[in-house]
């Protein structure tokens, strides 16, 4: 629910002239400001963050998205994908980062995003949704803004290929980054969301409980008893295994040590 609370400026909902506009969530009750940010002409794509933090809504956004799929009913047939970012590691531990690389954030951007990506894994957790966090580092493309450091550069490039331009400037030379194709990213997420394993080791292999002559493949063919008998198997595997797990679960809760 959205009410204008007045006007400042002319209204246009620019950083520095914004409208003073209210949203009240269905979550919480809470009342937050809301404000478009500017655009930003230099590479600085964050800048404005630090002197707006409030503007960004990074965190409270995939709050919102998530209990509406809580709300909705749409726990068992959605899956939601949450784009984090490489920001999150900020002021690096370790080199290069994986998935168990402490987080450090340096940027209200980066904060925001680590509060999203905690409140995914809570979601996950807490009402057992499809709900995974891709992080994500740099990834490229020509459609890339022309405010990013990889477009500045090829634009240039092909200026001054074309005589169009000279020469440009960058900032911090020494600063390093991990580049990737947009479309390699994507397929990355197409995957991530068709993939039904969590990821945790939960079988071992232990050659303790291996037989001394293994029998290989045993599978059996009942053709002739679907001829003859008009039989066939009524209960899928995949059924055979719930109905065996829910069983094991209902006596494991009455009884832990059976």
């Amino acid at each position: 629910m959205a009410q204008a609370a007045g006007a400042r400026g002319s209204g246009d909902g620019e950083l520095g002239k914004a409208r003073r506009v209210a949203l009240i969530t269905g979550i919480t009750g809470q009342v937050h400001g809301i404000v478009r940010r500017s655009s930003s002409f230099n590479t600085g794509r964050i800048e404005h963050l630090y002197k707006n933090p409030q503007a960004h809504i990074e965190g409270i956004g995939t709050l919102r998205l998530l209990d509406a799929v809580k709300t909705c009913g749409l726990i068992n047939s959605v899956k939601f994908y949450q784009a984090s970012t490489s920001e999150l590691y900020g002021k690096v531990q370790e080199i290069p980062q994986k998935e168990t690389t402490p987080f450090y954030p340096r940027s209200p951007y980066g904060a925001a995003k680590l509060y999203a990506y905690w409140i995914v894994v809570n979601f996950r957790e807490a009402y057992n949704l499809f709900a995974v966090n891709g992080i994500l580092f740099n990834h490229e493309s020509p459609r890339r803004g022309a405010n990013f450091v990889t477009r500045k550069i090829s634009r240039s490039v092909a200026k001054i290929y074309l005589g169009q331009l000279e020469c440009f400037s960058l900032g911090n030379l020494d600063a390093k980054r991990d580049w990737g194709h947009a479309k390699d990213y994507v397929e990355n997420e197409n995957e991530v969301g068709r993939c039904k394993e969590t990821g945790k080791i939960h079988v071992t292999v232990d050659l303790k409980y291996y037989r001394p002559t293994e029998v290989d493949f045993l599978q059996g063919d009942c053709t002739k008893a679907k001829q003859k008998l008009s039989w066939k198997p009524r209960v899928a595997f995949d059924e055979l295994v719930r109905e065996m797990v829910d069983a094991d679960v209902e006596l494991m809760r009455t009884n832990p040590n059976a």
